[in-house]
């Protein structure tokens, strides 16, 4: 027999049997709820009704007022229309009479005293009636369960033995084929393609098992032809790897040298050595080089002696995560993959290092060759707007003011890209001295008063009391002041206010300057440090040369500071850096 027609014959009978059970307890269940629903409705419903007629006899005085007789004959037509008990009728139909009595414009106080008693009679005679009721139907109800209780016990106890005797004896049907296929496939994955399953069956589990001994097979046929093709790949990455221009090595997770290639081994100096297969910590004991590459992995660039010149790299290193077929459910992190070791590789970045420098030297020079021209320029406009020389018209004045102009930028951007080429060559010079942070504030302030004059804008100074000194290189530091501030006055509007404050917290003295400008977009705000970067304009303010805040971020970070921005759109921006406080005096 089939298997799917062994679980409809096992299941078909357990759908027979709970279905027996279901609706015996079906039966019972809805007997036991009409008796209690019956209860609920007609008596309970009685029983407010006379309670809430009592409390208006309660509560009132009398005679009633026509609010208590609408609310007493609302109750009663409700009691009128629930009558479910014997000679419950006849007193509600004397409780109506009596309260006819009660609200009859005719009767007399003695006359009413007498009513309102019959009323009250009666509702106690409606209440004795449906409590009286309410006991029987319960006792009816009890009996309801108690039979049901007997008979589902009765029930249940056929069905468990039943089902019982059900899950002792099918399961073996499938259980027993089921651990034999277990066991075979855990053969499988420990590469024992040679397991074979024999079932005397003819059902799935036949078919199941001849699928597996067919896989067995095919897997054994694989392993062996794969092993040649598996050599022939090793072989060829190997040649690959060997080919390479960079250096690279490969270590697994016992950090064993698994490959390196030429170019590795002449670096390391490592050629007469067999180092393939082992560890690492062998050669790094006496060997630099190849210590810095294997414990170092964020190492911008290695400059390197070999043979008589200087070669850069640039280190690389990449983790190798492959499936974790091994994996137990207790490794909860490394269910999924796991690493065997890591790659190395070392760029040879010469030719870009020997351009840059080329770069540098190149800006430095020009910047250097370009100053001369440009300071005679400005002292030929300088002449030229001399009266005792010559008067000019105001046609020729105005050209004049902008060369002026153009010639002042021009020479800004030449000393920002000395600064950048000293910045790049890593030849920044600096001069630390202890130095009051009010003194580095007036002296940028001396620099920017009078553009700030020109526009009408306010420089306002807001300083803590008793702020440290700071050890500073006072002109670099006032630079980067003198540049905040240079940006602010340019993108604020004229007659407003630019605040510079001076602060000290957490063990550093924080300078901000903070202008009442349009803001700074944030999508541009975290490259604004980035060299040769400009925020779009709206033409109305002429943009410097995207070098200014770059070398500020240089300057600041040389003295061990931090610099950053703060700004919104309409709420203008703060521009702010930290030096650590000197320790020794207050100013």
């Amino acid at each position: 027999m089939k298997i799917k027609n062994k679980l409809r014959l096992g299941f078909g009978f357990l759908f027979v049997v709970v279905l027996f059970f279901g609706v015996v307890s079906i039966f019972y269940i809805h007997d036991i709820s009409d008796s209690a629903k019956v209860i609920l409705k007609n008596n309970y419903e009685s029983l407010s009704f006379a309670r809430e007629m009592r409390t208006i006899l309660d509560v009132e005085k009398l005679p009633l007022s026509e609010t208590a007789k609408n609310d007493f004959d609302k109750q009663l037509v409700l009691q009128e229309h629930n009558i479910t008990e014997t000679g419950e009728a006849a007193a509600t139909t004397v409780l109506r009479k009596a309260f006819r009595d009660l609200q009859s414009p005719k009767s007399d106080l003695p006359a009413q005293e007498r009513a309102e008693y019959d009323a009250r009679t009666q509702l106690r005679q409606i209440e004795k009636l449906n409590m009286q009721a309410i006991v029987r139907k319960n006792d009816r109800a009890q009996a309801s369960v108690n039979n049901a209780t007997l008979l589902l016990g009765l029930a249940g106890g056929f069905t468990f033995l039943i089902l019982f005797s059900f899950s002792v004896n099918f399961p073996g049907f499938i259980a027993n084929p089921l651990r034999a296929l277990i066991d075979g496939i855990r053969e499988i994955t420990r590469k024992n393609y040679n397991q074979r399953l024999n079932f005397d069956k003819n059902d799935e589990f036949g078919e199941v098992a001849m699928a597996f001994n067919d896989m067995a097979a095919r897997l054994n046929e694989w392993e062996n032809s794969n092993l040649a093709t598996v050599l022939s790949e090793k072989q060829r990455i190997e040649a690959i790897i060997e080919q390479m221009q960079d250096a690279i090595i490969g270590l697994n997770e016992k950090q064993e040298i698994l490959f390196i290639n030429t170019v590795a081994e002449n670096i390391l100096n490592l050629k007469e050595q067999k180092i393939i297969g082992q560890r690492a910590d062998k050669f790094t004991a006496t060997n630099d080089l190849f210590k810095s590459i294997i414990e170092n992995n964020t190492l911008k660039s290695i400059k390197i002696a070999l043979d008589g010149k200087e070669l850069y790299y640039q280190l690389e290193s990449r983790e190798i995560i492959i499936p974790n077929l091994n994996s137990r459910a207790s490794d909860v992190l490394d269910i999924g993959s796991k690493s065997v070791g890591k790659v190395y590789l070392l760029k040879n970045i010469t030719e870009f290092k020997e351009k840059d420098e080329a770069k540098t030297n190149f800006i430095a020079t020009i910047s250097h060759e370009l100053k001369t021209p440009i300071s005679s320029i400005k002292m030929c406009l300088k002449l030229l707007a001399d009266e005792r020389i010559g008067h000019v018209n105001a046609q020729q004045m105005e050209l004049v003011d902008h060369i002026r102009d153009d010639s002042d930028r021009l020479l800004k951007i030449t000393s920002e890209l000395l600064d950048l080429s000293q910045v790049e060559t890593g030849n920044i010079q600096l001069n630390f001295v202890p130095s009051d942070p009010s003194v580095i504030v007036d002296y940028a302030l001396d620099s920017v008063k009078f553009p700030a004059g020109q526009k009408g804008i306010i420089l306002d100074v807001v300083k803590q009391p008793d702020l440290s000194k700071v050890q500073v290189d006072v002109e670099k530091t006032a630079w980067v002041l003198v540049n905040f501030l240079s940006n602010a006055l340019r993108y604020s509007p004229e007659k407003s206010k630019v605040t510079i404050n001076i602060s000290e917290k957490n063990g550093s003295v924080i300078f901000s300057v903070k202008d009442l400008g349009k803001g700074i977009d944030e999508q541009y705000q975290k490259r604004l440090f980035d060299r040769y970067f400009q925020v779009p304009t709206d033409g109305q303010n002429k943009s410097g040369s995207g070098l200014g805040l770059a070398i500020s971020k240089d300057f600041i970070e040389a003295q061990h500071g931090t610099i950053w921005l703060e700004s919104a759109i309409g709420e203008g921006s703060t521009f702010s850096f930290a030096l650590p406080a000197y320790p020794d005096k207050k100013s």
